[in-house]
């Protein structure tokens, strides 16, 4: 694939995050590649300026200089597989963003002579469905996170497989994750790593009340339906731990594979099980 055009995104308000859109503009621009940039970045390098997103209606590649929130929102901005994605790490652990500084432009040079991978990720579809039937639908590339507020006792939640009752969680709260999401929230509340290549989702609880509650690992094309069953004032469902939506007393939240998905770049010689090692600091002592 030629890449006539690029998009950068980044993490605002950050200046050595501007510095490297510069370089990196100025970059693209000598190899006759466009440079469109997120409008945070695009005003203060008086160039064109675009919506995170309308990105990838005027890109063939987008960029993320940031860690691995910024690169979660342009996700959902983008919505679907068309324009793939490469994260560049400027945050902090970065599992999606694995990509350092150093290794940018050697790198890019490889992908625009199309030495490069494309792996597909899955979204997750979340419908929100009130007691009152109004709906709101999300999208989510990490998890969807049903959890109680600062003040709340433990929640129950209805679970319910492709309409099968599985079982009601008593618990802080319950953790939906795709494999990518699975070393995030999901991890640290005691859910197994999922290779990104495993077809499969976990529901994770958070802090269950019956320690027999272990998370489950279902097929990607089961369905989950999840209604609260508690009269708490403070129960919130967050997707990618950046969106969030209050719910209420038997409304139900239904979490599916969507049609959609984000096609990611793989480098060249990068190793998922390397990256595992590095990030985590596995064999270290």
């Amino acid at each position: 694939m030629a890449f006539k055009s690029i998009g950068i995104a980044g993490k605002p308000h950050k200046e050595d995050v501007k510095q490297t859109a510069l370089a990196l503009t100025k970059w693209l621009r000598d190899r006759n590649i466009e440079a469109v940039l997120e409008d945070h970045l695009g005003n203060s390098l008086q160039a064109r300026p675009l919506q995170r997103e309308d990105l990838a209606k005027h890109a063939d590649m987008i960029i993320v200089l940031g860690g691995d929130g910024t690169l979660l929102s342009m996700a959902r901005a983008v919505g679907n597989e068309r324009v793939p994605i490469l994260g560049i790490n400027m945050g902090g652990l970065g599992f999606l963003t694995d990509i350092t500084l150093s290794e940018m432009y050697p790198l890019l040079e490889k992908i625009i002579k199309g030495n490069y991978t494309i792996r597909k990720r899955m979204l997750l579809k979340t419908t929100i469905t009130r007691k009152n039937g109004t709906q709101r639908t999300f999208q989510a590339l990490n998890d969807v996170v049903i959890n109680k507020g600062a003040l709340a006792r433990i929640i129950d939640i209805k679970a319910a497989i492709n309409g099968e009752y599985l079982t009601t969680y008593r618990s802080d709260g319950l953790i939906i994750a795709t494999p990518v999401g699975s070393t995030g929230y999901s991890l640290s509340a005691g859910g197994p790593i999922i290779c990104p290549g495993v077809k499969g989702i976990v529901i994770t609880p958070i802090c269950p009340h019956t320690l027999t509650n272990r998370p489950i690992l279902i097929r990607e094309e089961d369905t989950v339906a999840l209604t609260l069953l508690s009269k708490e004032d403070e129960v919130i469902v967050t997707v990618d731990g950046q969106v969030g939506h209050p719910i209420g007393y038997e409304d139900t939240v239904h979490i599916a594979k969507s049609e959609n998905a984000i096609a990611m770049i793989v480098p060249p010689g990068k190793s998922y099980y390397e990256i595992l090692r590095t990030k985590l600091k596995w064999g270290e002592r």
